[in-house]
């Protein structure tokens, strides 16, 4: 079976930049805090600190996001999906993705999982499935706000952003049981 389409790659290419994380790294299996406890994988549905730099001057705001394209759904998977992040925000701590959301800057606004929950969804790909990625991703619009509230779908959110968006960072950690 062919890997699953990356989220962005059909998109208009836009320009990279850093992302690091001390919890997580590109290709790196996921630890047990970033995988879910929620659907019994064993983990605890902690998101990974997230730190991003070389973003554009001209960036208003944030988007961070994880996606698994790999989920076996025929439209992948969100897991978490964070919008008008303020640019003087460059750093997410762990568990910022908390389903109270204490750790998120008081103007983001959470769109809920494909689960349908609040906050960050760890990794539970079905057993036996193989490896599923997690396309963790940093967006810098080029406005303040995304326009839309929680209320809308990851991927309404994803339409409004599509035009917005002047460069994106990605990490891509693994895992599966």
């Amino acid at each position: 079976m062919a890997a699953a389409q990356l989220p962005y790659d059909s998109l208009p290419e836009v320009p990279g930049f850093s992302l690091t994380s001390t919890d997580t790294a590109d290709g790196a299996m996921l630890a047990t805090p970033q995988v879910s406890g929620i659907f019994g994988a064993g983990g605890e549905d902690v998101s990974p600190q997230l730190r991003w730099a070389g973003f554009p001057s001209e960036t208003q705001s944030f988007v961070v996001s994880c996606f698994d394209p790999d989920a076996p759904t025929g439209s992948g998977f969100w897991h978490w999906q964070v919008l008008d992040i303020p640019v003087s925000v460059t750093e997410l701590a762990t568990n910022a993705g908390s389903a109270d959301g204490a750790l998120l800057p008081p103007e983001a606004v959470v769109i809920a999982n494909d689960a349908g929950l609040p906050g960050y969804l760890g990794a539970a790909p079905p057993p036996g499935h193989g490896p599923h990625r997690y396309v963790f991703a940093v967006h810098a619009m080029a406005v303040p706000s995304v326009g839309v509230d929680d209320s809308v779908s990851n991927a309404v959110a994803g339409f409004n952003m599509f035009t917005k968006v002047l460069a994106r960072a990605t990490m891509v950690p693994v895992f599966e049981r």
